[in-house]
């Protein structure tokens, strides 16, 4: 299967104009709501690798009962899940641990007015609101794979922008090595932080060379709508070649700084969830294998590929790195 440059990972001819593309996706767009990526501490159970199958969506259906909504793939070729496959199987635990019960409990979520502070280890600190996030960077729609640390797998249409362009707007300085992110705080409506075995609020961290690369997402929308909130409204991360949960939502704050920070699940379970989760099938987690997944919908398994598929576009980054010991 040939591998394509970043840039084309979108269609041209689907994403010519927005018009297109909703065009290509009208019938999705009557549905209600999308998935969030996913959260890293909702395990199966120690005597399997799959997540809880009666959880998930239907799996193994014929084809005559499988929504046929779309035909747009991701470069291997592999069709984008479906709002009716994908719409109650979310992650957030800032409002639920209960995947089926997200997208209720987040409904009213507010997220406007809303700004994100940047600053830190930058000539330039900076607050962004959404007018200044959807006008002064460009809007781009990106088909990107989703590799969730449970061991299951989605292929989703995100709109946004590439963190790069917003972290040149700040200006690192030389000796800012990594970005730290935080989402927002706010019990009363995010329920779920009420839940005091997690330390809140949710924190996430790249290296500076990881976030500045071409793949690394900024996500405001989603099959061409604004970001619903059980998906990390109305902005989050998404970073393709890593598992689901390093991809933090509904982002307040992003700091540039020296020091590797200390992501949430790092201080949770650090045993379990490295700095790095680089989706990676050598790599097993201590409780179930990492080697296969299962594709929202699929029947059965498939092998998971080392950095999600995304390879040829990442490898450089951990070039002399122990990726058994960096996990």
């Amino acid at each position: 299967m040939k591998k394509i440059h970043p840039s084309e990972i979108t269609p041209e001819h689907v994403y010519l104009s927005r018009r297109s593309f909703m065009k290509g996706t009208g019938a999705i767009a009557l549905s209600s709501l999308i998935v969030a990526a996913c959260r890293g501490n909702e395990i199966p159970s120690p005597a399997s690798d799959l997540p809880d199958e009666t959880a998930m969506p239907a799996t193994g259906a014929s084809p005559e009962a499988t929504p046929q909504t779309t035909t747009l793939t991701d470069e291997f070729g592999d069709p984008l899940n479906v709002f009716e496959d994908i719409t109650q199987y979310n992650n957030f635990y800032e409002f639920t641990t209960n995947k089926n019960a997200v997208a209720d409990l987040a409904k009213d979520f507010i997220t406007s007015p809303w700004v994100v502070q940047v600053g830190g280890l930058v000539n330039k600190p900076a607050t962004f609101d959404l007018d200044d996030i959807q006008k002064k960077f460009s809007q781009e729609d990106r088909i990107y794979r989703l590799r969730c640390v449970e061991g299951w797998s989605m292929v989703i249409p995100w709109m946004g922008f590439p963190l790069a362009s917003m972290l040149g707007e700040v200006e690192p300085l030389s000796d800012a090595k990594y970005v730290r992110f935080e989402t927002l705080y706010d019990p009363e409506q995010m329920v779920g932080q009420n839940d005091l075995r997690y330390p809140w609020p949710y924190v996430e961290g790249l290296r500076l060379d990881e976030a500045m690369n071409g793949l690394t997402l900024l996500a405001t929308g989603i099959y061409g709508k604004p970001l619903p909130p059980q998906s990390g409204a109305p902005v989050r991360l998404v970073v393709p070649w890593k598992y689901g949960f390093k991809s933090i939502k509904s982002i307040v704050k992003i700091d540039l700084v020296a020091e590797e920070p200390t992501s949430t699940w790092m201080a949770v379970a650090p045993q379990e969830y490295g700095f790095y989760a680089n989706v990676n099938p050598d790599v097993p987690h201590p409780r179930w294998s990492q080697a296969t997944e299962q594709r929202i919908r699929e029947s059965g398994r498939r092998p998971t590929l080392l950095f999600n598929g995304y390879e040829e576009e990442v490898s450089y980054l951990y070039q002399g790195l122990d990726l058994q010991e960096n996990y």
